[in-house]
């Protein structure tokens, strides 16, 4: 079941970036209205389904605040960063970024839980990170660190840092035996209401682009992106810890090469095979399980 939760994360997550760019590269509507949409319609898909399943829990006042907070975090202000990134840099590059989210969650259990980190995540990190330089390097020594290219980096670990936060209270939820769909579930309503009080404030039109390409990536990343693509997540947190669930925001951005490859025209170089290596040896060492002596040697 980790495996299978590990995997659907990596292939969903992988692909929502491009949706992000095919929205954003045709949309007339702000951010916030776009992020509003998205969560409001998957926050009502949830709510719908758990009521009519007899799934949906009763939270109490605080577990509601908590995840007031969560979708502010994650639901939130972090996919404002993530869309205005996409009109700066890649939705590969975004991804690579976004892989950052591995190092958040080991220091952020850290401070919030006081989860030690396990021996194995630092190589498997440093694995990771080298071979997303690598992957990168090219692209990174042609802009000459760009203006442009430093505010969508910036924007992107900003995001990054609110998913982390994310998953922090996800975490909580899960250690108070909440449901986990329940609690996303809200928390997605309140990160959508959010975005809708921010839009108002500013003056902006909830209505959505009317645009076929628009409404299609609203569709994908609401349903797939959001509905599954978070329920697993945070399942997978709750199994196997924020810190190694983390760990696959380092290999989606493979999936995210590919379709930028396709539609975002991202070449290829002599780095990026090396890359690649380093990234799945990083998963090796992270998931593979030791014989008994190895595992002693190791530790």
């Amino acid at each position: 079941m980790n495996l299978f939760l590990y995997l659907s994360v990596v292939l969903i997550w992988g692909t929502t970036w491009i949706a992000i760019y095919a929205q954003q590269s045709v949309g007339t509507s702000a951010v916030t209205v776009a992020v509003f949409w998205r969560f409001l319609l998957a926050s009502v898909v949830m709510l719908l389904l758990l009521k009519a399943v007899k799934r949906l829990h009763r939270l109490s006042l605080h577990d509601h605040l908590f995840c007031l907070l969560q979708g502010g975090c994650v639901f939130g202000f972090n996919f404002v960063c993530f869309y205005y990134a996409s009109g700066y840099i890649s939705s590969g590059l975004e991804s690579v970024i976004f892989s950052m989210a591995v190092m958040y969650n080991a220091i952020n259990s850290w401070i919030f839980f006081g989860q030690r980190p396990s021996p194995r995540l630092i190589p498997a990190v440093l694995l990771g990170m080298a071979g997303i330089v690598a992957l990168f390097w090219h692209d990174l020594r042609e802009t000459q660190a760009s203006g442009e290219l430093l505010w969508g980096m910036g924007l992107s670990a900003l995001g990054t840092l609110g998913f982390s936060f994310g998953n922090m209270i996800s975490q909580r939820h899960q250690r108070r035996q909440c449901d986990v769909l329940t609690t996303n579930s809200y928390g997605m309503l309140y990160g959508a209401l959010l975005m809708a009080l921010v839009s108002l404030l500013q003056g902006v039109s909830l209505f959505p682009t009317w645009n076929g390409q628009w409404l299609a990536a609203l569709s994908y990343l609401a349903i797939v992106g959001s509905v599954i693509g978070f329920g697993a997540y945070f399942t997978l947190v709750g199994r196997i810890g924020a810190s190694r669930a983390a760990y696959t925001t380092v290999l989606f951005p493979l999936v995210a090469l590919a379709f930028s490859t396709r539609y975002e025209g991202y070449q290829w170089h002599a780095s990026a095979i090396p890359g690649l290596v380093m990234i799945l040896l990083g998963n090796l060492v992270m998931f593979a399980r030791w014989p008994a002596s190895r595992r002693r040697a190791i530790v």
